[in-house]
């Protein structure tokens, strides 16, 4: 497998650089992130800098893990290591002949790119917490603490329901969607493809869902995430397009009393097998999100964590 690092560089309109693959080389023609071969012996930090420089002319400052996407290519397999660039001086510029182009995130999906920079689009588009709602019991009590959850700044939440009759679990999701429609936020419904269809918001299928789904269940323009808790449903929701997956349980929760977690160590052996974004689930809060990147995750998702407490 071959290591590539890329770099995520803003300029200070937020839009992101992107090269195109010059002629004769694999995928020519496409757009990708910028970025090059990590050498042997050589941490991806360090080819970072070198690459960003020998292609682009910039000294690079901070950076943070993004995303590490394996991808299978009929003639390669890669590693794509894809860093987000906080810092950096000097002017950007293709050194090497090649076109450079500038453009908005929402832009990015529309543009010609391999497919192994799919996943780095969808893990740029996601913030850092997946909040999950508890069974819904008062529809009004529950309404409120979900105008909390936005307020405080989430931006995706899954709405979660096993025991609503559906006429009512369709009226709170409508008012749902409403509420996050205005705080900028995305929707996302547990189980119910039809609903999700109906409403235009994302949906979240459990793992044996997953596993009976034999193609991506809904278009391009609403999320489509997964529960996984091993490699084989991780494999497939790489194969039929899902966006992005939750992975756990990391620790034992009152949810997964059963069976032992995974804990981080087999979290990140997991994880790395993966080419889609992940959060991290399973007893996990807004605080562990460092230990969660660290083990490959995206972000976090939880319940307890982010919803609030009655009373």
């Amino acid at each position: 497998m071959i290591h590539v690092v890329a770099g995520i560089v803003r300029d200070d309109s937020g839009r992101i650089l992107l090269a195109q693959r010059p002629t004769g080389k694999h995928l020519a023609g496409l757009w990708e992130f910028p970025g090059g071969k990590c050498e042997p012996g050589e941490s991806p930090e360090h080819a970072l800098r070198r690459e960003l420089h020998e292609e682009l002319g910039i000294q690079i400052g901070a950076m943070e893990k993004l995303i590490a996407v394996p991808w299978r290519y009929p003639q390669k397999s890669i590693l794509l290591d894809v860093h987000e660039v906080t810092t950096y001086a000097g002017c950007a510029h293709g050194r090497e002949g090649q076109l450079l182009r500038w453009v908005k995130l929402e832009e990015l999906e529309h543009m010609p790119m391999p497919p192994a920079d799919r996943p780095v689009i969808a893990a740029l588009r996601l913030p850092p917490h997946y909040v999950i709602t508890p069974e819904p019991a008062d529809d009004a009590e529950f309404l409120r603490a979900l105008a909390c959850v936005l307020a405080a700044g989430e931006k995706c939440i899954q709405l979660r329901s096993k025991h609503l009759a559906y006429v009512r679990l369709r009226a709170l999701a409508r008012v749902a969607r409403e509420l996050a429609e205005a705080a900028g936020a995305d929707l996302l419904i547990n189980g119910h493809i039809g609903l999700a269809q109906e409403l235009n918001v994302g949906v979240h299928v459990p793992a044996a869902q997953l596993m009976q789904l034999r193609e991506r269940p809904l278009g391009p323009e609403c999320w489509v995430a997964a529960s996984c808790h091993g490699e084989q449903e991780l494999q497939h929701a790489a194969a039929i397009g899902v966006d992005f997956v939750v992975l756990g349980p990391v620790r034992k929760t009152a949810s997964h009393a059963h069976g032992a977690p995974l804990g981080w160590e087999g979290f990140a052996e997991l994880s790395a097998q993966a080419p889609l974004p992940i959060y991290a689930l399973g007893g996990l809060a807004a605080d562990d999100i460092a230990a969660a990147r660290a083990a490959g995750a995206l972000g976090v998702a939880g319940i307890s964590g982010f919803w609030p407490r009655r009373g």
